[in-house]
């Protein structure tokens, strides 16, 4: 969670560098080679033709849709806002783990998840200048939400059968696959980069994106998804945080208004 709340704030910083798709490319392209070096002595696992197709839906929309998404959107707001727009992924989770992954749905997951948008709007309507591309950014960043509910709940499904490190390693490839058409981007953007943006753009690669992403799939191969999905919402105060320190800003006051709804919608979803 802690390597996550700093991708936001990197990406926010090298939101003037790269392009989204650049950065994404470069972000999973970097997260393979590492995931390769480890995961791929063994070779490819065997895994079913439903299996790929899983590994497919993953990579497709938790790593290229949700990283392009994301990064679009923190070109319009800034990081501590985009974290808690992101924290409605939780709930979407739940909801979507109750419907495909037969885990307990109660009347609470509809309140929450309520609460959860109505908060997400607040967040969205904050800010007293850059209405229209603000509104912008956090439909951009809702959309990296609910990609990542899809894909969390579809990777769920795959811990079953394979490992946490080899699955992470495939599905970061699939996305970093699929944006290969921004690449003569990326290149473009690195010959322009500052040699400090450079190492910010190894660094999303190493820890967020290798590091991190491996570490809660073997988390999520231990829980529920819904429990798993959950710890999600210590990002945004990290991240506000983090945002505050190295990027000197910070979300307007009405977001906390928001975050705090948003919270509070997670809360009672998951309450027993």
């Amino acid at each position: 969670m802690v390597l996550w709340a700093s991708a936001f704030v990197a990406i926010r910083h090298l939101a003037g560098t790269f392009a989204p798709g650049s950065l994404a490319f470069g972000r999973l392209g970097l997260g393979a080679i590492c995931l390769g070096v480890i995961a791929g002595r063994g070779g490819l696992p065997k895994a079913t033709p439903r299996q790929w197709l899983g590994i497919v839906i993953v990579g497709a929309l938790w790593y290229a849709t949700y990283h392009v998404a994301l990064n679009a959107g923190e070109h319009h707001v800034d990081a501590g806002t985009a974290s808690m727009l992101i924290l409605c992924a939780p709930v979407f989770v739940a909801g979507l783990a109750a419907v495909f992954l037969k885990e307990p749905m109660t009347r609470t997951i509809a309140v929450g998840l309520g609460l959860a948008m109505a908060g997400g709007a607040l967040i969205a309507f904050s800010g007293s200048g850059g209405g229209d591309q603000r509104l912008l950014g956090a439909g951009l960043c809702l959309i990296s939400a609910i990609a990542a509910s899809v894909a969390m709940i579809v990777q769920k499904s795959l811990l079953a059968g394979l490992k946490a490190l080899p699955l992470t390693w495939m599905t970061v490839t699939v996305g970093a696959v699929i944006c290969l058409p921004f690449v003569g981007q990326f290149v473009g953007d690195v010959r322009h980069a500052s040699g400090s943006s450079i190492l910010w753009l190894v660094f999303l690669g190493v820890f967020p994106t290798a590091i991190a992403y491996t570490t809660y799939g073997y988390a999520l191969s231990q829980m529920s998804a819904t429990q798993a999905g959950i710890l999600t919402y210590l990002i945004p105060p990290i991240t506000i945080v983090l945002g505050l320190v190295f990027l000197g800003e910070a979300p307007p006051a009405l977001a906390y208004v928001g975050g705090a709804v948003t919270l509070t919608g997670v809360v009672i979803a998951r309450r027993k």
